[in-house]
């Protein structure tokens, strides 16, 4: 261990690990300080990667060179595909995690990267002097320097897992929380507030009767997270579903009056989306019953997660109410359900590079912004690694806008937005999700991977050629006759254009293959299937670019930071107090900010015209 470094990331979680292998990668001197390191990428509650919009982040990720897109293929013992059923936009990879070999996985990837140290240890203060970052204190009072700080502390400042009547200082279960670091924060004019997360119990795999559950496989044959991955042939481990009863809902509203949640020794908010079960059974009461997924932890394992039954009741009445699950009636646990909350920065207080605003050099990724999820840490602490590097090297920040990656999107919301529960990545934020696919994240974000320097030549290269040969084979396909009697074994009832066919709807997905068999040999597949997408969709996606090229006059009005709102007397009272508050960076982030009304953002142009 050294005394100085470019760059320290506090925290092991899936932020902090894309943080400090992106940093040493770009050739920085990095420390990564964690409390213990075997519990480096730990995935502390459910054991996936994905899902819907998560799994954009992930290939965001993979593209711009982070890690976690190869972690799971390496690992993963289910691989899906959501939402076939409906439009390209809202599919999403999703796959199972062997939780044990993924952490494995991440630390070999550690140790193994140039540049970077391990530093097994508390952080109990920071070293800022005058609104700069110099350095952190760890727990046995040692200083260590640097320029630039990535804090990414998950659920561990001052955190507390709540059991019924029964409170932990903990930051994960056995694992000591992170104290002295919001107190001090707090005293330097941060903003500090409370939020809560949750984990379901696990239980014996011996204990489950299988019989009485529906068994739910993955994809027979599921392509990878990574564009990096080859050979992909993972493992197909079922999971199961079952379901809660009326006697379940029984049980859990008789001890409400037990519940941490309802007896008030729980002050952080919990997410609005991912309720615990007894918060389930209050909020939508007229439901008789409530999906639970059992998934196995790891390959082979024989502690199973009990997917949607979050609880913070006491011992007792989780263990009944499981039990009165079918196919649970026997269930032996291994571990109970807690609550845990947790001290976190509420996000107007960083810009949209994540460095903060009052203080130089220093920046917050992951919970610490409010956001739940693996995914949504990993894409931030990436992209804080990215900026903190560019500081560094005095240039200028990435921003990704909101029309490029749910990666923009989600820091975009975080700056703009009020953050009063545990953020998370939905489809539904993205107002041009089908220009943001999980299927094209390669091609538009080539040139900011190019920019960045995370990623591989050899998959830059492909990915401009894929891009090239899509540009190509759109204006083919308008040009391609199909005739009536043609090897796709389509009815047509004249010569007609492949273009229209696909507007017609008469081809889709499933004749993609055939189209490089049959017509365009030379072109790679994904090429092929990018272009069908395109033509399949190219009225909606010329309408969304309108909006975008709209929206983009608005970005490219910049606000100085040290704007004086106060001189603006015509402001709205809330729109002055919003604008003071979040500082936005441009117009069209004040525009999406809660409270500052189209009026105001009139007055704002013409201030800033003047």
């Amino acid at each position: 261990m050294k005394n100085v470094y470019d760059i320290i990331v506090v925290g092991g979680g899936h932020a902090g690990v894309e943080a400090a292998l992106a940093a040493a990668r770009l050739g920085k001197h990095t420390a990564l300080i964690t409390i213990e390191k075997r519990a480096i990428a730990r995935m502390s509650c459910n054991p996936s990667i994905g899902g819907l919009a998560k799994g954009h982040l992930v290939c965001e990720i993979d593209v711009l060179g982070g890690e976690m897109g190869k972690a799971i293929d390496a690992t993963g013992i289910q691989f899906k595909l959501l939402n076939k059923s409906k439009g390209r936009a809202v599919w999403a990879p999703r796959a199972q995690a062997d939780k044990r070999e993924y952490e494995k996985y991440m630390q070999r990837v550690i140790d193994d990267c140039s540049g970077l140290d391990v530093i097994e240890s508390d952080v109990r203060a920071l070293d800022i002097r005058d609104g700069q970052f110099y350095g952190v204190y760890l727990h046995n009072g040692k200083c260590v320097s640097a320029h630039a700080c990535i804090l990414t502390n998950g659920t561990f400042l001052q955190g507390k897992i709540h059991i019924g009547n029964i409170q932990i200082p903990a930051g994960r279960y056995g694992e000591l929380p992170s104290i002295g670091l919001s107190e001090q924060l707090k005293d330097l004019g941060f903003a500090v507030g409370r939020l809560k997360t949750g984990t379901p119990s696990r239980i014996a795999k011996r204990s489950i009767d299988f019989s009485k559950l529906e068994i739910q496989e993955g994809d027979s044959n599921p392509g990878p997270f990574s564009r990096a991955t080859t050979n992909f042939h993972p493992k197909n481990v079922p999971c199961w579903l079952t379901y809660t009863t009326e006697e379940t809902h029984e049980i859990l509203r008789s001890a409400l009056d037990r519940s941490p949640l309802y007896t008030g020794k729980i002050a952080g908010v919990g997410p609005r989306y991912c309720p615990s079960i007894e918060d389930k059974i209050v909020r939508f009461s007229e439901k008789p019953s409530h999906q639970l997924f059992l998934e196995p932890e790891w390959e082979g394992s024989s502690q199973w997660y009990v997917n949607g039954f979050s609880s913070s009741l006491p011992i007792d009445i989780q263990i009944r109410a499981l039990r009165s699950v079918p196919g649970l009636e026997h269930a032996e646990f291994i571990k109970i359900g807690y609550a845990i909350e947790y001290d976190y920065f509420p996000s107007h207080q960083i810009t949209r590079s994540l460095e903060t605003k009052k203080v130089s050099g220093l920046y917050f990724a992951g919970q610490i912004n409010g956001t739940s999820g693996y995914e949504e840490a990993a894409a931030q602490g990436l992209m804080a690694a990215v900026n903190a590097v560019r500081k560094f090297d005095n240039r200028s920040p990435v921003i990704l806008e909101r029309h490029e990656a749910y990666i923009g999107v989600l820091i975009d919301d975080l700056c703009s937005k009020e953050t009063s529960e545990p953020y998370r990545m939905f489809t539904s934020l993205a107002e041009y999700r089908l220009l943001l696919r999980w299927d094209n994240a390669h091609l538009r974000l080539l040139d900011t991977a190019k920019e960045i320097g995370l990623q591989s030549q050899s998959l830059l290269e492909l990915f401009e050629q894929i891009r090239n040969e899509t540009h190509v084979l759109m204006k083919a396909f308008k040009k391609t006759k199909i005739l009536s009697d043609n090897p796709l074994e389509i009815s047509v009832e004249k010569t007609t254009s492949l273009s229209l066919l696909i507007l017609q709807q008469k081809l889709d997905e499933s004749h993609v293959l055939d189209l490089q068999k049959f017509y365009f040999s030379d072109y790679l597949l994904d090429a092929i299937d990018q272009a069908y997408v395109l033509t399949r969709y190219e009225g909606y996606i010329d309408r969304q670019f309108k909006q975008v090229k709209k929206m983009h006059q608005l970005e490219a009005k910049r606000i100085p930071q040290d704007f004086n709102y106060n001189a603006i007397t015509s402001l709205s009272n809330e729109g002055r107090e919003k604008l003071l508050k979040f500082r936005p960076e441009t117009i069209g982030q004040a525009s999406r900010t809660r409270g500052i009304s189209p009026a105001d953002i009139q007055v704002l142009i013409i201030f800033l015209t003047k």
